[in-house]
């Protein structure tokens, strides 16, 4: 309800049929005044915040510490206290992603050291111009066979933070100040490229993933940090592609209650998602914290967020589809091992994508 004055006339302004009360019975629209000024837009807003608030936290509330009910409630008719599953899980998945992306980074889902790495086209070429004005300055041999190596494309070209013993093929070198053992070996024919097979679709592969090297360079860090970019941004899509699939399980779990439609279990999933998005958020708090105060107890209370979710769904679907714990405990293990293999596919699916985007 808005609380705006009702309207004198009792015809709906939207489909012109007579009012009977407030709102018009064909197609629900509230018959009050048309001209506002500006503090009843303000507290028409405010009010519409509060509402969305409060419904918001009203269907947590039970979300959270009665598993299944909401779902069970929703689909027995019961929705006038409960925020609609559609916008909740739009609400809870922007928020989520807000504080994943801001919480996690590229450089977090990777793990480069540096101790080891390839010396960048870059590099080399930087190095050798050094290597060239000293040698014309004071020449040496070894020197010499530093440059043969570095303008080679034949050899490739490691550096070690591990200072080991120097041969014919590796040489104590500094980039930028900082001292690196050059490590030399003969690049074997394939060996740089992505050997899938002779089809179509596997030439098209190795073609896209020789380009992408070449993009960066050989460059390791900064190739592996935009793949892990690439990804991090499409894992929005891949949760969204599971939950129709999710729902599907479901459906094929439950097919022989036949009072169970697909949007049944549609609702389900909806309201599990949005449980499990919320517990993730909880569980990347507390992990941060954890990074930030070193305390073992949040480190403690992230895992039990972790492993609750499990036990919650167990009991969420015993509710929501009133069955003996045996067959619940079945097809909560079916359910798992089946939501496994779909999210292995989609994220296979998801590469074979992103690698034609490179």
């Amino acid at each position: 309800m808005s609380h705006l004055p009702e309207r004198k006339e009792k015809n709906c302004l939207n489909c012109e049929v007579p009012v009977q009360g407030r709102y018009c019975h064909v197609c629900g629209q509230e018959n009050t005044a048309t001209r506002q000024g500006v503090i009843s837009l303000v507290k028409h807003f405010i009010f519409d915040i509060f509402h969305f608030d409060g419904k918001f936290f009203d269907t947590l509330k039970y979300l959270l510490f009665k598993p299944g009910f909401v779902p069970k409630e929703y689909m027995e008719g019961k929705r006038i206290n409960y925020l609609d599953p559609i916008r909740m899980y739009l609400f809870t998945s922007a928020l989520f992603f807000l504080i994943f992306f801001s919480i996690n980074t590229p450089e977090d889902a990777i793990n480069i050291t540096g101790d080891k790495r390839l010396m960048t086209k870059v590099e080399r070429f930087e190095y050798s111009s050094h290597l060239y004005k000293e040698n014309a300055q004071h020449p040496d041999s070894v020197v010499q066979k530093q440059l043969k190596f570095l303008l080679d494309t034949s050899f490739r070209i490691g550096l070690s933070k591990e200072m080991n013993t120097v041969s014919d093929t590796s040489f104590i070198i500094k980039l930028k100040n900082v001292p690196y053992l050059m490590v030399v070996s003969k690049i074997q024919k394939g060996q740089d490229e992505l050997n899938v097979g002779n089809d179509w679709f596997s030439t098209t592969i190795e073609k896209k993933w020789k380009a992408y090297r070449q993009k960066f360079a050989d460059d390791d860090k900064a190739m592996l940090l935009d793949m892990a970019n690439t990804f991090l941004h499409k894992f929005p899509y891949i949760l969204f592609v599971s939950l129709p699939l999710f729902a599907f399980i479901l459906k094929l779990l439950y097919t022989r209650r036949k009072h169970f439609y697909y949007n049944d279990h549609a609702v389900f999933t909806l309201y599990h998602y949005i449980f499990s998005l919320i517990l993730l958020i909880f569980y990347f708090l507390l992990s941060e914290m954890h990074d930030w105060m070193k305390w073992g107890l949040l480190r403690f209370l992230a895992g039990i967020i972790l492993l609750s979710g499990g036990i919650y769904l167990a009991f969420a679907i015993k509710r929501f589809y009133k069955q003996g714990w045996a067959k619940t405990l079945c097809k909560f293990l079916l359910l798992n091992v089946l939501g496994l293999f779909v999210l292995i596919l989609i994220f296979i699916l998801f590469l074979i994508v992103s690698l034609f985007q490179l």
